[in-house]
């Protein structure tokens, strides 16, 4: 037997509950409970039901659950194909590219994905964005809404750049410690990612702050309500690159995901530090646009990496960002 539960944070004593069903059950029954929070759920269980769980973290929709969705398993079979051969060309690469652009503005919100209508799809989002940032607001007992909504603002503003606790504080007119919090609460409730620096101590990497990335980039979009056309914005290169985040999220424990930055501004947007792999990745709208000065002084310190830049372009020169 199976039993679901949902939003089982809102259960009084729910590990305890969980538990003894376990316990009692266990030839018998299999148990899915489901929280939208994770920050309520961490308060609402008093026991870590060790040897007991296993936790999934489920995402807004992947690009290929997208295509999904849309009922597109043509082109499903077309992105597989791009991806198992480096070769590969299809004629249909532009449609493919049209809907990626929806997914680059709209993100992976089911209900977004599934609404034909554009302005409809921004009017849910908007809706997404209240009903989610009020809900995180109350489970978290934040005491200055106005300034955690401001606080995601910003960080919308600067996805993919480093996030200056100190300059945030400043901007907001909160303290430090108050920033931490809320910093906190946008990861557990999985809003955004503050993805940490990589390093071997070398002397001129630096090392303090993080790098700010956004788990849909409807959402992240509708904070600064930006849904212009992506040949309109001058922020393309952050939705490319939150895209190859997200993507990377998805193939690896975001553990293993680091960036790497130098005092003097050398920079990779992604290093991949796993058991198997050892990879780096520099990503650029335009494949034209390689910064090939970074890329040498990181494979120069860091042989046992290989190097890839990903882009938008179907260019033999970089890795298409449908490829990774």
């Amino acid at each position: 037997m199976v039993i679901f539960i949902d939003e089982i944070q809102y259960a009084a004593n729910p590990s305890h509950f969980l538990k003894y069903l376990f316990d009692k059950y266990l030839d018998n029954l299999k148990i899915i409970a489901t929280g939208s929070s994770a920050f309520y759920l961490d308060a609402a269980f008093k026991d870590s039901l060790a040897g007991r769980k296993r936790i999934f973290v489920l995402q807004t929709l992947s690009f290929e659950e997208f295509l999904l969705f849309l009922n597109r398993q043509d082109l499903l079979q077309i992105l597989d194909n791009l991806r198992k051969q480096p070769e590969y060309i299809s004629t249909q690469q532009n449609e493919m590219l049209e809907l990626f652009n929806q997914y680059l503005i709209y993100g992976g919100y089911p209900a977004v994905v599934l609404e034909p209508d554009m302005n409809e799809k921004m009017e849910y989002l908007k809706e997404l964005k209240n009903s989610f940032l009020k809900r995180d607001i109350d489970e978290s007992s934040v005491n200055n809404p106005d300034a955690f909504y401001k606080l995601a603002t910003l960080l919308s503003g600067q996805t993919c750049n480093l996030v200056n606790r100190n300059e945030l504080s400043n901007t907001i007119g909160i303290d430090n410690k108050t920033i931490e919090k809320y910093l906190f609460i946008l990861q557990k409730c999985f809003h955004i990612e503050l993805l940490k620096p990589f390093s071997r101590n070398l002397r001129k990497e630096l090392t303090k702050m993080p790098m700010v990335y956004f788990y849909d980039l409807g959402m992240r979009n509708v904070l600064i309500n930006r849904f212009f056309p992506i040949e309109q914005r001058e922020d393309k290169g952050q939705l490319l690159e939150n895209y190859v985040f997200k993507r990377l999220s998805e193939k690896y424990n975001i553990d293993d995901l680091k960036f790497w930055r130098t005092t003097d501004n050398k920079e990779i947007d992604f290093v991949v530090n796993s058991t198997v792999e050892r990879l780096a990745y520099e990503v650029k709208f335009s494949c034209k646009k390689q910064n090939n000065n970074a890329s040498k002084v990181f494979l120069e310190n860091y042989s046992d990496y290989s190097f890839k830049t990903i882009s938008y372009d179907f260019d033999e020169n970089c890795l298409q960002a449908l490829k990774l």
